[in-house]
């Protein structure tokens, strides 16, 4: 995301700088370029993106959206460019201020690609159907009588759940253990990035 980020604003200045200095205007054949690009560049980030969704991984979809940058500065350059031929004098820095736009699309992105990324290095629980699906796994094991606490954080590609389960306070210590075993095998079983479960007995009052 801070990638990104540093792309738009790399991409920003040398604009800026385009605009400032009196240049000749871009050449036809750079269009076809453009559009190479942009096709080449678009179908890359679909690609990307698809796996970085299908495995979950921030960091995944933020190399996609490098690719949606400079699809979007590519296409910016394209409109500028042939605002520049069709205008001709006195438009020659056209494809500098459509790139301008582009750079605060670019950082738009990056922004919004920020907020998950500072979420997995705080810690912070992931929301969604993961935790629910924990949450009911435990319950559906035979013995367990209540789900206290269920807590589920991300590490890289991995999940890691911590859970409170309250059991009958009149069963042995090794049926309790056993409970608890069967509750980190029913919980990985529903979801492979499930990387370890810890599980808490706590003695329910009858």
């Amino acid at each position: 995301a801070f990638g990104v980020l540093a792309a738009a604003l790399g991409l920003a200045t040398e604009s800026v700088r385009e605009i400032r200095t009196p240049h000749h205007g871009p050449a036809p054949f750079t269009l076809g370029i453009l559009i190479v690009v942009i096709m080449v560049k678009e179908i890359l980030f679909r690609y990307v993106n698809r796996i970085g969704r299908n495995v979950d991984s921030t960091a995944v979809q933020t190399d996609a959206w490098h690719h949606r940058s400079d699809a979007l500065t590519s296409g910016a350059a394209f409109i500028g460019i042939s605002a520049a031929l069709i205008g001709g004098k006195g438009w020659e820095s056209a494809d500098d201020w459509a790139a301008l736009f582009a750079c605060a699309v670019i950082a738009a992105n990056g922004i919004r690609l920020l907020r998950p990324a500072l979420y997995e290095i705080m810690d912070t629980a992931p929301r969604g159907e993961i935790v629910d699906r924990v949450r009911n796994a435990a319950a559906a094991v035979p013995g367990v009588i209540e789900v206290e606490k269920c807590f589920v954080r991300k590490m890289g590609l991995s999940f890691y759940a911590d859970l409170h389960v309250r059991v009958n306070e009149r069963i042995t210590v090794r049926q309790g253990h056993d409970i608890a075993h069967q509750v980190k095998r029913a919980i990985q079983q529903t979801d492979a990035r499930i990387a370890d479960v810890l599980v808490h007995v706590e003695p329910a009052n009858l």
